[in-house]
């Protein structure tokens, strides 16, 4: 899973490094797909219940599940990447989002309530603790900041699996569900409005979009839990 999940992040960021106005999503796609074949691995999303491309890109108002296309990224705009690979029988899976170009001060600080969700939700996985820690920390965070947690979709367990038990909601009081014990792995996904928390699904039968038109956001990582605390297994 640690190969997997920095196959993961090392081939994120050779698709950020090509966001710029004027770039058609599913060139970032192909960009990915390439990638996953030079170092002969899976792309997870690839079929995943039909899902038609190797990369989630999300633009501003879309919050997860952006099919990739000739849609061309502007300044200003928001763009969530969320990828997956399998290596070996494992699975590893992040996500960022990446402004473009002068953004509003809404939006960068949108990223910014979203990515220390995150990292707040992992510095609450601790042996001992319960899984909703993590749940009651991303909510807190964002709404200190004024923003909304998106509460349709939830990070999850993963391992020999894409998705497995436990779901792991962005919202919640602290204290509850199951124990965590060293050896957990889970992919922790704040994902965040700056308006309503309500989605709709577009027509394609995958994009999810804000109800309100709202910006949205997306990070997540891969994350093991070890004696020694967590262990993020999706960055360089």
């Amino acid at each position: 899973m640690a190969v997997a999940s920095r196959i993961v992040a090392e081939i994120l960021e050779e698709v950020k490094a090509h966001i710029r106005p004027g770039v058609e999503t599913r060139e970032l796609d192909e960009i990915a797909a390439a990638a996953c074949r030079r170092r002969r691995v899976e792309a997870a999303f690839k079929g995943y219940r039909g899902y038609p491309a190797s990369l989630c890109i999300s633009v501003n108002e879309e919050v997860v599940h952006g099919i990739p296309g000739p849609r061309r990224i502007k300044a200003g705009d928001i763009v969530s990447l969320d990828f997956g690979v399998r290596y070996n029988g494992f699975y590893g899976d992040a996500a960022l989002t990446v402004p473009v170009d002068g953004v509003s001060p809404q939006a960068q600080l949108l990223l910014k309530a979203t990515e220390e969700s995150l990292y707040a939700a992992i510095d609450r996985m601790r042996v001992g603790g319960r899984l909703s820690d993590l749940s009651h920390a991303i909510q807190t965070t964002v709404e200190r900041y004024g923003f909304s947690v998106i509460r349709q979709f939830v990070g999850h367990g993963i391992g020999r699996s894409l998705h497995e038990d436990p779901q792991i909601p962005n919202f919640g009081p602290p204290g509850k569900g199951p124990v965590l014990k060293a050896g957990m792995t889970f992919a922790i996904e704040p994902m965040t409005s700056a308006g309503s928390w309500q989605v709709k699904i577009l027509p394609d039968g995958w994009t999810a979009v804000t109800q309100d038109g709202s910006l949205a956001a997306h990070f997540e990582h891969t994350v093991a839990l070890t004696d020694k605390g967590p262990l993020i297994l999706s960055r360089i």
